[in-house]
């Protein structure tokens, strides 16, 4: 083999190496991040800084350990900003359905969702998967949120990931000690914003209860029959509408809610997705223009104790769809899935 052709066997076998670390790697970064783009941008950074600086790679920790190295730095840099992306609930108390109003607040503002397929690689243990899919439900990744930015990181190497202490002390250049400690104060200021019930018993893979609770939902959704639909809800389930600021608590408020100001969306089409850990819908509205249905929400399912606790609308769909590989038009009559423009 000439050097130009070993050159280049070695480059695609790099990029081999690094490419089967990037679901795992999202996921760290989304966990850190709690936004969805920055995550992946995150990632690239963390990919090209690792295939420039290969050479000086020098095996004393494995590849794996060297690349997380290098997107925790890459993240405390992109957190020094002090942004600490959120939920509506977490910035407000809830609106009456009397004084409901739309305001929207910045993209940078909120906790944004991801598909399953883009952190959650593929593991065989199912104690391991669901520990994975449990730690990007929106309440975990929420109560991260509030953590500063290296106590998050030992969070997520420690519980979520399982590294040792001496692991993430190294990778950290710090010690033992100082791991520990923060790892003990990230625990008490997740257990101070623990939420009694939220999400717990959603189980992974959904049961069979579970999985008819759904069905009743979209049968109920797409009739647009509020009678269902609340019969389906918690009594304290909550319900909210990013960028929008608005969140509305008890089943009264939200069928309220969506029977005016939210009456455009009866006649949706519902499709599943798998997202954050937990079951969603991309939800698809009438398209009086051009007929069919246009893309409206990614809606995220939180379930508890046979009931719906909350569920949360997505509204950029420039943003969600293609990041879900969702079609931009669903067809009318048969719902064949059309790509749009």
């Amino acid at each position: 083999m000439s050097d130009g052709r070993a050159a280049t066997a070695t480059v695609e076998d790099l990029d081999a190496r690094l490419e089967k670390h990037r679901v795992e790697l999202t996921g760290y970064c989304y966990r850190m991040l709690g936004s969805s783009f920055e995550a992946e941008d995150a990632v690239q950074d963390t990919l090209v800084r690792a295939w420039r600086s290969y050479d000086k790679f020098e095996g004393r920790s494995s590849l794996r350990s060297w690349l997380y190295r290098i997107a925790t730095n890459v993240c405390l840099d992109m957190l020094t900003a002090g942004n600490k992306r959120a939920r509506p609930m977490d910035l407000s108390e809830s609106t009456p359905l009397a004084q409901a109003a739309l305001s929207p607040r910045p993209d940078h503002t909120w906790l944004e969702p991801m598909p399953d397929t883009r952190v959650l690689p593929t593991v065989e243990d199912p104690a391991e998967a669901a520990v994975a899919k449990e730690s990007v439900r929106l309440a975990f990744m929420a109560a991260l949120q509030q953590l500063p930015p290296k106590q998050r990181a030992v969070l997520i190497l420690r519980e979520v990931l399982a590294w040792k202490a001496s692991e993430v002390a190294e990778l950290l250049g710090t010690s033992v000690a100082s791991v520990n400690s923060a790892l003990q104060r990230a625990r008490a200021t997740l257990a101070e914003r623990s939420e009694a019930g939220a999400d717990a018993a959603v189980s992974n893979p959904l049961d069979e209860e579970q999985q008819k609770l759904l069905e009743r939902y979209v049968a109920a959704f797409e009739g647009y029959d509020m009678t269902a639909l609340t019969a389906l809800l918690h009594e304290d389930a909550i319900m909210t509408m990013p960028p929008f600021d608005l969140w509305l608590t008890g089943h009264d408020d939200i069928a309220g809610f969506m029977t005016t100001i939210g009456s455009a969306c009866e006649g949706s089409r519902l499709l599943p997705v798998e997202v954050n850990g937990l079951p969603g819908f991309a939800q698809y509205k009438p398209d009086p223009e051009n007929g069919g249905f246009t893309p409206w929400a990614i809606q995220i399912l939180e379930i508890s104790d046979g009931r719906l606790t909350g569920f949360h609308f997505y509204l950029d769909t420039q943003r969600w769809f293609p990041l879900f590989d969702l079609p931009l038009h669903l067809e009318a009559e048969s719902d064949e899935v059309e790509q749009g423009a």
